[in-house]
């Protein structure tokens, strides 16, 4: 590894550790990968690309030494919750729909199968048949 390479690595550990006692110099002082970029001086998506373990320790520390979880991961389960009670949501709606158009085929089967004969009701007056009968 090149020098610049390993001063962003040590940059980062030392921004860690700052955040982490709550001592931010260049920060908000959140415990995110966001902050921890400012607070190092480095651009984000190095912390992401080119550092990606040093945001993982960041993450586990941040567990570890505060007992906290994570911004990223309490977003994530937040979207996992709504994602799965809008899963169920749309099997719900898809079971419904189910039902309804079984329903309907099972209503169309009867009125196919059902022709007025002059023994049974007359239909209605506003009910024309499609193929007229043999006359």
């Amino acid at each position: 590894m090149n020098q610049q390479h390993e001063d962003e690595r040590s940059r980062i550990r030392a921004a860690m550790d700052r955040l982490l006692a709550g001592q931010p110099t260049s920060s908000n002082g959140s415990l995110t990968v966001v902050a921890l970029a400012a607070e190092a001086g480095v651009h984000r998506m190095a912390l992401q690309k080119r550092h990606a373990d040093l945001k993982e320790e960041f993450y586990a520390r941040v567990r570890t030494e505060t007992h906290q979880t994570p911004e990223v991961e309490k977003r994530l389960r937040k979207e996992v919750v709504r994602l799965k009670e809008a899963l169920k949501d749309s099997r719900a709606a898809e079971a419904a729909s189910r039902h309804r158009a079984e329903q309907m085929a099972l209503a169309a089967a009867v009125l196919i199968l059902r022709q007025p004969d002059s023994q049974d009701q007359p239909a209605p007056d506003n009910v024309f048949p499609l193929r007229p009968s043999g006359n």
